[in-house]
C-alpha cells in the first residue's frame, strides 16, 4: 500500500494544536496530571482541561471536562486530591477547587474576586498557600450595577508609576499579597497586606511552621525594581524576617529538606539585565553569606527559547534532592533549553546534566521519593510531549501522543543547524528552513526572521510561523547574534546600551552566509521581526536596501518617544546607559532607528497590536508615517484589543490574520 501524500502546513492549522502545560507527578509516581489547552473555533475561546497519564505507559485519560480554563493542577501531599483552578462558573474570575484523585465532582474552595497567583499545598495537606491580588471595588460594583457597567468607567486616577502591564492591561490598586487556605473549611485567611509592596514566590518550610517569600520593600519599588528581599515569617501570620542576600533581581524561592537553607534564582547588581540568571543559596536563618552556584558555568538559568504556539517553555521552581545535595534546574543553551543539577555540598559546585538533547525541557516533577520524574520536552518538530525516566537512567519512555496525527501528515521541510565566526570573532550560530519539496537546481526566495528580546534565543524549538511561510515555498533562516542568551554574558552583553551595531553586523554576516547558498535567489530576499526583531528590522531597511521587502512587527522605531509609554516605562534608561532622556538625548537618538528612517526605500509593511503595552503602537505609528511622507511604499496593519503577544497568544483568527498579511507582503516584493 502506497503511503499517504503528505500536505504542506496551513495557517489554520493553529486551530488544531493541542498544547500541553503544567505537569505534575503523584507523590506515589504512578500518575502525571497536566493540562492541555485547546481553541474553539466557533468561539475563538481558549480553553483548557486536566488530563492523567500513568507512568508505566498506560493510556491518557481526560480527567476534567466542560467549556473553562483549568490551570496549575496540584497533588494533595497524600496524593488522594487534586487542587486547581478553574473558570468553570465564571469565565472571567479563576477560583481554587479541589477533586478527589479517586473520582467524584470538582467542589471549588474559594468565592473570591480577583487575580490568583501559585498555589502550593502545606506539607501536612491542610491549607493551601497562595498569593492573591484583589480586584479594585469599583471595578465590582460597576459589574453589579447594569447602568454604570453599560456607562463604562470614568476616568482613572493613576498615583504609581509601574500601572499597566501588557497582557493584562491598567493594574488594580491593591498588590500581589499572601493567602492561606484551609482545605477542610474553605476558610480563606490574608497574611500580608500592604498598599506598597507585593509578596511574591512564597514556600512553606519543611515543617510547615515557617513561609518565605519575596519581597521589594523599598521606599518605592516602581523606582527600585531590583531591590528585592527574602523573608521569613511564622505560617500563622505576623512579622516578617528580612534574609540578607545580594541586591539583584530574585524569584522561585524553594526550602531544602531539612530547612536549613533557601534556593533561588537571581541576579547579582541593579539594573544589569545582561547578566545571567544564577541559582543561589542561602542560610535560612539569615546568618551566613548567600552563594551563587552557577555563575562559574556562564549559563543562564531560565527556560528562554522561543516557539509561537505557547511562548517559551514553563520554568519550574529549583528543585532540591531529598538528601539535600543537589538542585535540579533549567537553562538555556546554544538553542536548547537543559534540565540539569548542580551540587550543593562542595566549595566548588559541579554542573551535572540530567537531559541534554536538541530540544527544550519545559516544566518537570518528581514524585516523593525521586526515583522517577517526568517533564514536557519538545523540538523543531514537535511542540511537546510527557516524557518519564527513572533518575540516573539515560532511557526516557513517552506518555503523551499530542499532535501526533497532525504532525505525521505534514511535510515541514528540511531543518540546517548552522554555526559560523561573526563579526566579532565569536561563534555565530543559527538554522536555515528549506521548503518542503525543495530542489537543489531551483533558486528561492528568502525569509530573514529576527527574534525579540534580544534577551532570549531561537532554537530547537517549534516555530509554527517559520513552517508556514517555508510551506508557501520561502527559505527561512534564522540566527542568534550578539544580545541574544544562551552563549554566554559577553555575548548578551555586547549591544547593552548599544543596540544597532554588534546585533546588525551579526545579522547582516548571517545573511550574506546564507545569501551565499547555491540554491538562494539574492535579488529576492525578505526580512521580519517583531519587538526587539521589530526594531532590527527598522535598523535595518535604514541601513541597507539589500532585502526586497521587510515586514516590522510590534516595533521600536524611537527611545525618546517611548520612554514612558511602555509597561517598562523609565525602566528601559538601565539599558541605555543609565540615564533620562532629557539627559541624554543624543544617545537615546543614536540608537533609534528613526534617526535613520530618511534612507530607507525597501518596501515595509508595518504590523502592530492597539493594546500593546510594551511596544506602544505610536511606535509602528511613526514608522508608517514616516514611509508614507518619504514616498515608500507601506501599508499599516492594526489588530484591535490585541497585546505585544498577539504572534503567540492573541485570538487565533487574529493570529492567521496576520500570518496572511505577512506573506501576501512577501509574494508581493518577492514573487
Amino acid at each position: 500500500m502506497a503511503a499517504a501524500k503528505k500536505r504542506r502546513l496551513t495557517a489554520e492549522d493553529l486551530y488544531r494544536f493541542e498544547i500541553p502545560f503544567g505537569c505534575a507527578m503523584s507523590p506515589d509516581g504512578t500518575h502525571v496530571v497536566y493540562g492541555v489547552r485547546r481553541v474553539d473555533r466557533k468561539s475563538e475561546k481558549k480553553y483548557s482541561n486536566l488530563w492523567v497519564a500513568p507512568t508505566d505507559g498506560g493510556t491518557p485519560r481526560q480527567f476534567t471536562y466542560g467549556e473553562q480554563r483549568d490551570t496549575q493542577p496540584r497533588w494533595s501531599p497524600d496524593g488522594r486530591q487534586i487542587a486547581f483552578l478553574s473558570t468553570r462558573r465564571n469565565e472571567k474570575q479563576a477560583q481554587i477547587y479541589l477533586i478527589p484523585w479517586k473520582g467524584g465532582e470538582a467542589r471549588p474552595l474559594t468565592l473570591m474576586q480577583g487575580q490568583f497567583g501559585i498555589l502550593h499545598w502545606s506539607p501536612d495537606g491542610r491549607k493551601i498557600l497562595f498569593t492573591f491580588r484583589k480586584k479594585d471595588p469599583e471595578a465590582i460594583e460597576r459589574e453589579k450595577d447594569e447602568r454604570k457597567k453599560k456607562l463604562g468607567i470614568v476616568s482613572r486616577h493613576i498615583t504609581r508609576i509601574h500601572y499597566k502591564l501588557d497582557g493584562t492591561g491598567f493594574l488594580p490598586k491593591d498588590r500581589w499579597h499572601l493567602w492561606v487556605l484551609d482545605v477542610r473549611t474553605g476558610r480563606t485567611r490574608q497574611l500580608t497586606q500592604d498598599s506598597l509592596f507585593d509578596e511574591n514566590d512564597p514556600c512553606w518550610s519543611p515543617d510547615g511552621k515557617q513561609i518565605a517569600f519575596l519581597s521589594n520593600r523599598s521606599k518605592d519599588p516602581d523606582l527600585d525594581p531590583d531591590a528585592v528581599d527574602l523573608y521569613l515569617m511564622p505560617a500563622r501570620g505576623g512579622s516578617a524576617k528580612r534574609i540578607p542576600a545580594p541586591v539583584g533581581e530574585k524569584s522561585r524561592l524553594s526550602f531544602s529538606p531539612d530547612g536549613k537553607w533557601l534556593a533561588y534564582l537571581g541576579k547579582e547588581g541593579r539594573g544589569r539585565w545582561w547578566r545571567n540568571i544564577n541559582v543561589w543559596i542561602v542560610p535560612a536563618t539569615g546568618r551566613g553569606r548567600a552563594r551563587n552556584l552557577t555563575g562559574a558555568f556562564d549559563i543562564r538559568a531560565v527556560p528562554h527559547t522561543l516557539n509561537d504556539l505557547s511562548g517559551t517553555p514553563e520554568q519550574t521552581t529549583p528543585t532540591w534532592s531529598n538528601d539535600g545535595k543537589r538542585l535540579y534546574f533549567q537553562f538555556s543553551r546554544h538553542g536548547n533549553v537543559e534540565l540539569g543539577a548542580v551540587r550543593v555540598d562542595r566549595k566548588r559546585p559541579r554542573l551535572e546534566s540530567v537531559i541534554q538533547e536538541p530540544g527544550v525541557v519545559g516544566a518537570f516533577s518528581f514524585d516523593r521519593d525521586q526515583k522517577r520524574f517526568v517533564y514536557f520536552f519538545g523540538d523543531m518538530g514537535d511542540p511537546g510531549q510527557l516524557w518519564v525516566t527513572k533518575l540516573g537512567s539515560e532511557e526516557s519512555v513517552r506518555l503523551t501522543d499530542l499532535n501526533v496525527d497532525l504532525l505525521y501528515g505534514l511535510e515541514l521541510g528540511e531543518m540546517e543547524e548552522v554555526w559560523m565566526k561573526g563579526p566579532g570573532g565569536g561563534d555565530l550560530h543559527g538554522w536555515i528552513l528549506k521548503p518542503p519539496g525543495f530542489r537543489k537546481d531551483r533558486k528561492y526566495p528568502s525569509i530573514l526572521q529576527i527574534h525579540g528580546g534580544p534577551q532570549t534565543q531561537y532554537g530547537n524549538s517549534f516555530m509554527h510561523e517559520f513552517y508556514f511561510l517555508a510551506a508557501q515555498g520561502y527559505v527561512v533562516h534564522f540566527c542568534n547574534p550578539r544580545g541574544s542568551i544562551g552563549y554566554g554574558e559577553k555575548h548578551t552583553q555586547a549591544i547593552w546600551n548599544n543596540w544597532g551595531t554588534a546585533d546588525y553586523e551579526d545579522v547582516m554576516a548571517w545573511s550574506r552566509y546564507v545569501s551565499r547558498k547555491p540554491y538562494m535567489d539574492t535579488r529576492r530576499m525578505g526580512v521580519t521581526g517583531g519587538s526587539y526583531g521589530g526594531y532590527l528590522t527598522n535598523w535595518i531597511i535604514g541601513h541597507t536596501n539589500r532585502f526586497k521587502a521587510a515586514v516590522t512587527q510590534r516595533c521600536v522605531s524611537n527611545f525618546i518617544s517611548m520612554y514612558g509609554t511602555s509597561d517598562f516605562n523609565w525602566a528601559f534608561e538601565q539599558e541605555l546607559g543609565g540615564k533620562p532622556p532629557w539627559d541624554d538625548f543624543k544617545n537615546y537618538w543614536r540608537m533609534s532607528p528613526m534617526k535613520h528612517i530618511g534612507r530607507c526605500k525597501t518596501p515595509t509593511l508595518v504590523i502592530h497590536s492597539e493594546m500593546d503595552q510594551r511596544c506602544d503602537i505610536e511606535q509602528g505609528e511613526q514608522v508608517f508615517v514616516a514611509l508614507k511622507r518619504l514616498g515608500v511604499e507601506t501599508e499599516m496593519v492594526r489588530f484591535p484589543e490585541e497585546s505585544h503577544g498577539l504572534s503567540r497568544a492573541g485570538r487565533t483568527d487574529r493570529r492567521i490574520e496576520r500570518l496572511r498579511h505577512i506573506l501576501r507582503w512577501f509574494d508581493k516584493y518577492l514573487r
